[in-house]
């Protein structure tokens, strides 16, 4: 089918307005995840950790997670908790419940969606309307091209919601077989895709999906994750490697045309 325009979004991290325009002028939205807002490290006063325990904290545990003193951010984040009035597990969820309604809202028809490592997937079926398909180790036709999905991220010490093992990711990656186009929320084990030049420290990125690119060379592989790469844009042989951009920043989506 020919003049097909998808856009992409990933690392909404809350902004439901920007999201709610996303789609505008394409054919399908792609989103790579990351939709909660834990805690906004650019605005400390926004974000569930905030809300619940003020912006003072919010500075001090981004400090301590920055300077990678993540011990102390956990002691920290301990205490916070248990000085609450109501268990952990229960003003998470509540919280998460509240983006998720007005983020779901937000996707227009259709959206193809895969996890960040931030994201709860035991909540998405409760808010996935008619309209929004959820791929993780699923693949989908869209105009004529395969698009794979890969969605979460890789064990790291923040220990995010939805972080596996390496072996479990990979079992993903493998699934997909030969795709046109390539999705995760987490970049191939690149150092200039996975190097975050604000936070000054390399993220998690996948093997599995390094390999995969060797091997069955799709046309692009499209993923978010790393908020301000030191590369946005590179070739692995065949394939164009795109980081989509930090959208929650930004408030504009990648446009694939073809």
């Amino acid at each position: 089918m020919p003049g097909m325009r998808v856009h992409v979004v990933s690392d909404v991290h809350g902004n439901a307005g920007a999201l709610a325009r996303a789609g505008e002028g394409a054919d399908a939205l792609i989103c790579l995840g990351d939709l909660v807002l834990f805690l906004d490290y650019a605005d400390h006063s926004r974000g569930i950790f905030p809300d619940l325990f003020g912006v003072e904290n919010a500075d001090l545990i981004v400090a301590l997670r920055t300077a990678r003193r993540f011990d102390e951010a956990r002691d920290l984040g301990r205490r916070l908790w248990s000085e609450l009035d109501v268990d952990r597990d229960t003003a998470i969820e509540s919280a998460v419940r509240r983006q998720y309604e007005e983020l779901f809202a937000a996707f227009p028809t259709p959206t193809y969606a895969t996890y960040g490592n931030v994201d709860v997937p035991g909540l998405w079926p409760e808010y996935a309307r008619p309209g929004t398909t959820v791929l993780d180790g699923g693949r989908a036709e869209i105009g004529g091209l395969v698009f794979g999905f890969v969605g979460g991220g890789l064990r790291t010490p923040m220990r995010t919601p939805y972080e596996i093992s390496d072996e479990e990711y990979a079992a993903k990656v493998e699934a997909l077989g030969d795709v046109d186009v390539l999705c995760s929320h987490i970049p191939p084990d690149v150092p200039e895709l996975t190097y975050d030049t604000v936070a000054r420290r390399f993220e998690r990125g996948s093997r599995a999906l390094l390999d995969a690119i060797h091997r069955t060379r799709p046309r692009y592989a499209l993923f978010g994750h790393v908020h301000q790469p030191l590369v946005r844009r590179m070739r692995i042989g065949a394939t164009e490697c795109v980081n989509v951009g930090h959208f929650a920043s930004t408030g504009r989506p990648w446009a694939l045309e073809w």
